[in-house]
């Protein structure tokens, strides 16, 4: 797998005592602009996936292990 994460952002307000979320998109222009447009109590959360290990076993190992 040679594909890369994709982040994604996310606009949220604070709204006492909870934030509540906006706009969840994968372009942070979009996400930028909700924020600014908004306003005070805003924030902008980048989220972006781990990439997964890819375990490789050799036939040598699995022997050894029966």
């Amino acid at each position: 797998m040679s594909d890369k994460p994709v982040t994604t952002y996310i606009a949220s307000v604070f709204e006492k005592p909870h934030w509540r979320t906006v706009l969840t998109t994968k372009d942070k222009a979009k996400a930028m602009a909700t924020a600014k447009e908004i306003g005070d109590k805003v924030r902008v959360e980048e989220i972006t996936p781990k990439l997964k290990k890819q375990v490789v076993t050799s036939s040598a190992s699995e022997v050894a292990l029966v």
